[in-house]
């Protein structure tokens, strides 16, 4: 028998999940289908920025988040070889400036969120199934998805599909969306470790020194997700069964002492490196399907705002299905409008950083040397840095131009002279 649903949702990852916990709120009937029988660490998606954050407020998650684990971090520091780290360590930025409310960004496992938010869409009353295989999905004006489970074919109808399954879409390859990518700009790895207990627990970090730069975020306990980036040239720098303490190794730096807590740690989970690059749709919607999360498009992960741009997905899109019966494509016009902006601004703020942070040799070093010293005098220098955090609608759009571009990294005519 075929069966019917307001939605279903391909993916129940943490965009599917929140997305088929809410609208089961809301009283709809809806069918999550997920691949996978076991959540895994596939190092993605661990950081909420405050903006992610307050987007888990207003869709009800936060508390859920909390009680799972969540982590709040309150500080930032920013170490580079062209400074000492007392300097960078007496200066810490605060993490509640950003949001009226929020404390700071958010940590939490990503296979634990997962499942929290798995078993939240269940307890709202989704039908919520794993294991489960998609062998066919039809938008258009009767949408409907094929799939096995428990070793049984099935059929579903529904209003609308959800493609909520990730870079490879199934959904997005069935409406025939087209995915733009651009060039990787350098490798980014990431491992979570344990027994850092030393490393403080409220004190999230970046830093670049001689050919790797690092991220460090805690989730306490004595957990901490690291991440590395470095050349294209040395794709299979940390490949092979001495790749993870290879990593861990390139965290021992000068410039920031306190990272021998994190080259002295125990991996806990896999070290995953892939190319870092940003992914965007037009329009991430078709006649009976919508997409969220990275089936819609990524931002460069040196930003770290996967969940942040997920949350937001979901919340966009609930509120326009919650609020409006006729769920015709046009429905999701503003959403892609937004969406489009939004990563495009993104994007903006990943280049600029991985220029600063992820490009090494003493032309780099000198850059850095020189933008820091700048962005003292004119702290407008490091507002993509804020877009990040506080989310790129809260800057004028002119700070997303090539113009200020070039002021950033001192191409412009008057900071040549200056320099």
């Amino acid at each position: 028998m075929t069966q019917q649903y307001d939605l279903i949702i391909v993916g129940g990852g943490i965009g599917g999940s929140a997305l088929a916990a809410t609208m089961a709120k809301a009283g709809k009937s809806v069918l999550l289908l997920e691949k996978s029988t076991v959540y895994e660490d596939h190092v993605r998606g661990e950081w909420i920025a405050p903006w992610g954050v307050a987007e888990t407020k207003r869709l009800g998650f936060y508390d859920t988040l909390v009680g799972a684990g969540g982590h709040h971090l309150a500080q930032h520091v920013t170490y580079d070889e062209t400074h000492d780290p007392e300097v960078a360590e007496a200066m810490p930025l605060p993490l509640d400036m950003f949001i009226p409310g929020v404390p700071g960004p958010l940590c939490i496992g990503h296979p634990h969120h997962c499942q929290t938010l798995f078993d939240e869409a269940k307890r709202a009353g989704a039908t919520a199934l794993r294991g489960v295989n998609v062998t066919k999905v039809v938008p258009g004006a009767a949408p409907r998805v094929e799939f096995e489970h428990d070793g049984k074919a099935h059929e579903a109808t529904a209003r609308l599909i959800a493609g909520a399954d990730g870079r490879s879409s199934v959904v997005r390859a069935a409406c025939g969306i087209e995915l733009h990518q651009d060039k990787p700009h350098h490798m980014f790895g990431g491992l979570l470790v344990e027994g850092a207990e030393g490393w403080n627990p409220t004190r999230q970090a970046i830093g670049t020194e001689g050919d790797f730069a690092f991220l460090a975020f805690p989730q306490g306990k004595g957990r901490v997700r690291i991440y590395g980036s470095y050349s294209l040239d040395e794709r299979r720098r940390f490949a092979g069964e001495y790749g993870p303490r290879a990593f861990l190794e390139a965290f021992r730096m000068n410039c920031a002492p306190d990272n021998k807590y994190l080259a002295d740690a125990t991996p806990a989970g896999p070290l995953f490196s892939y190319f870092n690059n940003d992914s965007w749709t037009d329009e991430p919607f078709a006649q009976g399907a919508v997409l969220i999360g990275d089936a819609a498009g990524w931002n460069d992960p040196i930003n770290g705002l996967g969940l942040s741009i997920t949350y937001r997905d979901v919340r966009i899109v609930s509120d326009l299905l919650k609020e409006n019966g006729d769920w015709s494509p046009s429905l999701f016009a503003p959403y892609a409008e937004e969406r489009f902006e939004r990563l495009r601004r993104l994007r903006f703020a990943g280049h600029l950083q991985s220029i600063l942070d992820a490009e090494f040799g003493e032309a780099a070093r000198e850059r850095r040397r020189r933008y820091n010293e700048r962005k003292a005098a004119d702290p407008t220098l490091g507002a993509h840095a804020f877009a990040i955090m506080a989310g790129p609608e809260t800057l004028p759009s002119e700070m997303f131009t090539e113009e200020h571009k070039r002021r950033v990294l001192g191409e412009t005519q008057e900071e040549g002279a200056a320099a």
